[in-house]
């Protein structure tokens, strides 16, 4: 069995320790009498020559002591307790250490060292109560357990209360698809950047982790984005697989409802909706672009640029999506920006681009070749692209409403008046023959 954390069993205890002890947990009934010292005597003697029937049942005395007068204790006096519990706890069968650990797990002033020592106990019957529930664990124990220990430890330490960034990196790292779904509907968790970019690649062929990481309303928008996207594209899937004759009118419909969701999301955004309060109260600067891309701040950079370029959100955030540089580069010059702005763009997280030195150059020097002029003739021409489709995916999804409905679509009506697509087709070619 292996304890991280165990102290070895050292020589006995002295007198002086175990009456220190003693006096600390009946300070406030005066000094230690006969009874006390009868239990001084057994302690010394069972760490010394007990068996381990004797060490349970010493170790049963002292814990009821300490539990007793917990919240009255010295660190000092939690430091006596502390050693002489570990040594009690040494090659006690698991059952024990369980019973031990369910019933110090919830004390908040817990012996720390023990609570290391059981937590990092191999059972998880032990080690599951501390790891889900002690104050006397920090962020680095925790830390530690999650990359050197089982998954069932994992588990445990996913449903903690309160989770840190650099715990939940490691349990989106290293956890099964057990440990993560738990801790993604942790609701006192907190994940970093790169936590919900893993956590995003996992759940693309996931639809349950999809469902519950798209639920948590502090999920940063770019990965709700990049969630959606993928989620739409499984979705997608599965009935285009099950109905291939309504293959078309699926994919605009889902399309449909992504966009519709999308626009849903951004307008209860906080951050968003911030980002818009204070574009209102004064003109919008280069520098409101700058600094909130310098920060990572994904979604006041998109507001700021859209409002700074006049351009539409949607087209804004799919850029700062896009794993290419070449739409942000356009975005920018269009707007205006220095050089300084487009690199803190670029080199945003969002989009994983991870450009080097030599990606940079070239893109700078792309940069300066493109004028302002052609630029925001590229941005009409796309603004222009998206409205139709926006235009087209409205029609076409009335289109299959109506067929679903079982009514005539005007598509249809169209062709029983006018002559097919084909035929005039064939028409042209006959009269060029």
């Amino acid at each position: 069995m292996h304890l991280a954390g165990t102290v070895r069993l050292r020589s006995i205890p002295d007198r002086d320790i175990a009456i220190a002890m003693l006096k600390t947990a009946h300070s406030s009934c005066g000094d230690v009498g006969a009874e006390s010292l009868s239990v001084i005597d057994e302690l010394i003697s069972t760490v010394a020559i007990g068996s381990v029937k004797d060490r349970l049942r010493i170790l049963q005395r002292v814990s009821d002591l300490f539990v007793a007068g917990s919240h009255g204790y010295s660190r000092q006096q939690i430091e006596l307790f502390d050693d002489v519990l570990q040594r009690l706890a040494i090659e006690i069968e698991v059952k024990a250490r369980a019973n031990l650990a369910q019933r110090l797990a919830c004390v908040s002033n817990a012996p720390p060292k023990l609570m290391r020592m059981l937590a990092f106990d191999d059972a998880i019957a032990v080690a599951g109560p501390v790891l889900m529930r002690s104050e006397q664990l920090s962020d680095a124990d925790l830390v530690e357990n999650a990359t050197t220990k089982s998954q069932d430890h994992l588990f445990a330490i996913a449903q903690r209360l309160k989770l840190s960034e650099c715990i939940t990196d490691v349990l989106v790292e290293r956890g099964d698809h057990r440990v993560v779904h738990k801790v993604v509907r942790n609701a006192g968790a907190r994940f970093s950047l790169a936590g919900y970019d893993k956590l995003t690649t996992r759940a693309r062929y996931n639809r349950k982790l999809t469902l519950s990481l798209g639920q948590r309303s502090d999920i940063p928008r770019q990965y709700f984005l990049k969630l959606l996207e993928t989620a739409s594209a499984s979705v997608r899937a599965k009935l285009e697989a099950a109905n291939p004759q309504a293959a078309a009118a699926i994919r605009v419909a889902i399309d449909d409802v992504a966009t519709a969701m999308q626009r849903e999301v951004r307008e209860v955004s906080g951050a968003a909706r911030y980002a818009k309060y204070r574009f209102k109260a004064q003109p919008v600067t280069e520098a409101n672009v700058h600094g909130p891309a310098r920060m990572q701040e994904f979604e006041k950079t998109a507001v700021a640029l859209a409002k700074l370029g006049r351009f539409p959100l949607d087209l804004v955030e799919r850029a700062l999506l896009d794993e290419g540089e070449g739409m942000i580069l356009i975005l920018a010059k269009a707007a205006g920006c220095s050089w300084s702005t487009v690199r803190e763009l670029l080199v945003m997280y969002a989009a994983k681009r991870r450009l080097t030195p030599d990606d940079l150059t070239q893109a700078f020097e792309r940069y300066k070749k493109l004028s302002q002029e052609t630029a925001s003739n590229i941005v009409k021409f796309h603004t222009r692209r998206m409205k139709l489709l926006a235009q087209q995916n409205a029609q076409a999804a009335k289109e299959a409403a109506r067929s679903a409905a079982g009514k005539p679509s005007a598509g249809k009506k169209a062709a029983a008046r006018a002559p097919s697509v084909s035929s005039r087709v064939a028409g042209l070619a006959n009269a060029t023959g």
